[in-house]
């Protein structure tokens, strides 16, 4: 199911129905995030006419393209990489005319890849910022309506600068709800939310910004194109692949094993070890009472959770998760779950994710190891691959976000 719901999103199948005709004018191709070079050579291959362009993608996530650049940088803390890449980008869409084309290819991973902080910010204020945000619980859209408003291409100022050339933006989402403002924080759409939000995210999370930081917020350089802006009047927007449609191609392969499948929410949110104690429960309904439906069935999810960090582990928020559902399950008997990435990484390692199953706690204990322990200290990572049940896929050169999914097998 994981592998169905990863390939479902891959750009060599989602990306070509999108394609518009050529344009009389000039071809130029941007873009930004984990699928991005994924995405450009799927673009390429299939383009009959000239093209040029460069996207920026997380180290190790490239492949090779022909005519657009591809260019690696940091993930999930930016990097002067990432930071030269967004001035090449905005670059490359400079004194454009009517009759021009600008594809922008953006996906996961395109907020912290595409870097360019505005007014006096440095990277480093910036990557504080950034850390402390990531650390601390906030929602995806909660940090990046601050990345929006410290950058100088995000929140449609990329669209922008194109103007008055067409721009078309082909996206693959990574977000609870689809907003294209929160996909690689909107840098081809307008931006309702203003400078003052940014402040108040803030503010609401204790996180303290240097100086550089509080006089941007303070001045109008920090506002985000707005709606109506008529720079924007010839941008068009295309979701071509989204966690919903991954996770349908799950559930057919549920269906075809003669598993039900369950389609719990496509956006879930809120603290990784909450979500998990809530789905065990569920699950645990299901195998007791047989409702909402009976076994065997799968439950599936995806969304974004997010951790709020307090120890000094190696975790990432479906790892997380997946270890509290196997503390609040209490080992129950018929219950497997796998809890994954769909871009490979969860939290900043290598690893996509990890399975459990009813053994997982007897299994720990025989290792040494306390599962609740190792919650409190943030550490599944080194829980699950003590157990050897990590889930590691490599780059999947996609992401529709986090995949969930519950198979109730029986009580």
């Amino acid at each position: 199911m994981f592998d169905a719901a990863v390939e479902s999103a891959q750009p060599a199948h989602a990306l070509p129905l999108h394609l518009p005709d050529p344009p009389s004018g000039r071809t130029i191709v941007v873009g930004a995030g984990k699928a991005s070079a994924a995405m450009a050579r799927s673009l390429e291959e299939r383009w009959p006419a000239p093209l040029s362009g460069i996207v920026v993608t997380r180290y190790g996530h490239a492949v090779g393209c022909r005519r657009i650049e591809v260019v690696e940088a940091g993930h999930p803390v930016p990097d002067a990489a990432g930071v030269e890449a967004a001035r090449r980008i905005l670059a490359s869409v400079a004194n454009l005319d009517h009759d021009d084309l600008v594809i922008a290819l953006m996906s996961g991973g395109g907020s912290a890849l595409l870097a360019l902080p505005a007014g006096d910010v440095s990277l480093a204020d910036k990557q504080q910022v950034g850390r402390a945000l990531l650390a601390s619980g906030a929602t995806i859209g909660e940090i990046n309506c601050v990345r929006r408003h410290l950058s100088a291409i995000k929140g449609g100022r990329l669209a922008a600068a194109c103007h008055p050339a067409r721009v078309l933006t082909l996206a693959i989402s990574d977000v609870p709800g689809d907003d294209p403002i929160d996909i690689a924080s909107g840098p081809t759409v307008a931006d309702p939310t203003t400078r003052d939000d940014a402040r108040d995210v803030l503010r609401r999370y204790g996180i303290h910004a240097p100086d550089s930081i509080r006089r941007l917020f303070a001045s109008e350089a920090a506002e985000s194109v707005k709606p109506g802006d008529p720079r924007l009047a010839r941008a068009e927007y295309r979701l071509i692949a989204t966690p919903q449609k991954a996770l349908e191609a799950a559930a057919s392969v549920a269906r075809a094993h003669g598993v039900a499948p369950l389609i719990l929410s496509d956006s879930l949110e809120g603290e990784a070890r909450d979500v998990g104690k809530v789905l065990a429960a569920i699950a645990r309904q299901v195998a007791t009472r047989r409702e909402p439906l009976a076994p065997p069935c799968v439950l599936l999810s995806g969304g974004e959770t997010t951790v709020t960090v307090r120890g000094a582990g190696r975790g990432g928020r479906n790892v997380e998760f997946l270890l509290a559902l196997v503390l609040a399950l209490r080992a129950h008997r018929g219950v497997y779950a796998l809890a994954a990435d769909t871009d490979g990484v969860d939290g900043v390692e290598e690893i996509a994710g990890a399975i459990a199953s009813p053994d997982t706690l007897a299994r720990s204990v025989a290792q040494g190891r306390s599962a609740a322990r190792d919650l409190e200290r943030n550490d599944a990572h080194a829980f699950f691959e003590a157990l050897g049940d990590s889930v590691v896929t490599g780059p999947t050169r996609t992401n529709v976000n986090d995949f969930r999914a519950i198979l109730v097998i029986g009580a």
